[in-house]
């Protein structure tokens, strides 16, 4: 059975689209098989790895209203063992159609669950609000990241989305849980940055990853030649550090086999 994990944050430009697509393209070059999901109307995911939202007749749209089966709007990526559930701008409308419609909530859990014995991963890129699609999201999934950029503002808005996960888990999802919260935009130079690091380890401790995504110029070139950073350059920065937060996140659950000789310590 696969894990789905939400990536949410009601803040724009956290870096959501960018860990679930390099998140989601290292886990398939460590031969995890991984979807992810697009629900965000702005579609950033699919283009990040190199659709054009225009071209695109199918998304999770369909399934959200029209209950159309994800496998016949998943498309493959060039990424390996990486495939996509695309957006489209229709979604925009799908809160609204959605609100009549029976277990508003649960509609893309219903959609998804018969995928979890296809994928080791579902990712769900979440839209920086926290309306219906993304308490959609939150219902379908078993955890959530939440990415935390480091700056200034990096904990306004937070109490309202650890909220929503709460009453997300005291009435519709009793087993959603944080799988981490992830601190991205990281420039060691700036006491800033490092103040807001500190803070946030302070604040909120175990459940932190260990690793940080640094600010890196590939990282923001990627998604404009619509390549995941693995395809674009895999040597920089930016591709170790999410191979270092796939690894982190299969070791936690406990997915990672160790070698008795790596147990050994010299």
């Amino acid at each position: 059975m696969g894990k789905v994990i939400a990536i949410a944050n009601q803040k724009g430009g956290v870096g959501k689209t960018t860990t679930a697509i390099n998140l989601g393209a290292c886990l398939g070059a460590l031969e995890f098989k991984t979807l992810i999901i697009d629900a965000d109307p702005q579609a950033n995911s699919t283009s990040g790895v190199g659709f054009d939202p225009k071209n695109i007749k199918a998304s999770v749209y369909e399934c959200l209203v029209d209950d159309k089966h994800p496998r016949d709007i998943i498309i493959q990526t060039d990424n390996p063992n990486l495939d996509l559930l695309p957006a489209h701008i229709d979604l925009v409308g799908a809160e609204i159609e959605m609100i009549n419609l029976p277990n508003r909530e649960l509609r893309l859990k219903k959609s998804i669950e018969q995928l979890r014995a296809v994928y080791d991963f579902i990712l769900i890129d979440c839209s920086p609000s926290l309306g219906l699609i993304t308490v959609n999201s939150l219902c379908a999934s078993d955890s959530v990241i939440i990415p935390i950029q480091c700056e200034y503002f990096a904990l306004e808005g937070l109490g309202k989305l650890l909220n929503t996960i709460k009453i997300v888990q005291n009435k519709l999802n009793p087993d959603l849980g944080v799988e981490g919260m992830l601190l991205t935009m990281y420039d060691q130079r700036l006491r800033l940055a490092n103040q807001v690091v500190e803070e946030v380890k302070t604040h909120f401790q175990e459940m932190v990853f260990d690793t940080i995504i640094s600010r890196n110029t590939k990282l923001s070139e990627a998604p404009g030649h619509g390549q995941t950073i693995i395809m674009y350059d895999a040597t920089c920065s930016g591709a170790t550090n999410y191979l270092n937060l796939a690894r982190e996140i299969l070791q936690k659950n406990e997915l990672t086999k160790i070698s008795k000789e790596e147990k050994i310590l010299n």
